[in-house]
């Protein structure tokens, strides 16, 4: 199954949350202009997650496989009680629509916060259903979802000056940060990438800044990653200005 990809913009995000029941009055997304302070203190607090889009090269693949070997031992060492909380406290979803990254980053920041309004309708019909289940089984109930890939086409295609080939390969992909407030061995609230192509969260550790201000160390591990590449994007949900 292959989906046209999503453009990063926050106009592109905010229609797409709108038409499934998000009230943008309350909480929309936002450019982050860059990674210096002055710009990050431009973007409206509190933040609620954080899209991050950039480029997959041959370094980042080979930091993803050994960084599940490292992640895989630390869960170990964690220990299945501590794992299980996690599981149950982080709504994750497993990728298997091909560009499908961009919507999947949308349902994992807005299904991670579940105090942000959203009307009854596709989204909470979708998010109620993914309760208690695997990753897996989401995103099997994704792929039969027809209300969210209609509204994905749509913006899809009205989103971009020049709409892709549907059997394009797209070299860019979107993971979502959010806060975990899963009780850990530290006490603190921890910072969670999810990326539906990984096989689990990753923890990035204690937040003892602000959302946005934790995000951006990962952030800087990404583009060293990727040969300094320009083509990445940030995009965080935020409370929307009064």
């Amino acid at each position: 199954m292959r989906w046209l990809p999503l453009e990063s913009n926050p106009e592109v995000m905010n229609s797409w949350s709108a038409a499934l029941g998000l009230s943008t009055e309350s909480a929309s997304f936002a450019d982050v202009y860059g990674l210096e302070e002055e710009l990050l203190s431009m973007v409206p607090r509190p933040v609620y997650a954080v899209l991050m889009l950039f480029p997959i090269s041959e370094e980042y693949e080979a930091d993803r496989a050994s960084e599940r070997e490292r992640v895989e031992k630390e869960r170990e060492k964690l220990g299945p009680e501590f794992i299980k909380r996690m599981d149950e406290n982080v709504v994750f979803i497993k990728q298997t629509i091909n560009n499908a990254c961009g919507t999947i980053g949308l349902l994992h920041a807005l299904a991670n916060n579940p105090d942000i309004p959203i009307a009854p309708g596709p989204l909470t019909a979708f998010f109620q259903k993914c309760t208690s289940k695997s990753p897996s089984e989401r995103a099997q109930i994704l792929e039969s979802d027809e209300a969210i890939a209609s509204v994905h086409a749509e913006l899809a295609e009205s989103g971009q000056s020049q709409v892709p080939d549907l059997e394009e390969d797209v070299n860019l992909h979107f993971v979502c940060f959010v806060r975990s407030s899963v009780s850990h061995p530290s006490g603190l609230d921890r910072l969670i990438e999810l990326d539906g192509r990984k096989a689990f969260p990753i923890d990035h550790g204690p937040l003892q800044t602000d959302l946005l201000s934790a995000v951006i160390p990962v952030v800087k591990k990404f583009i060293a990653l990727s040969r300094d590449s320009l083509q990445f994007n940030l995009i965080a949900l935020c409370q929307t200005p009064s």
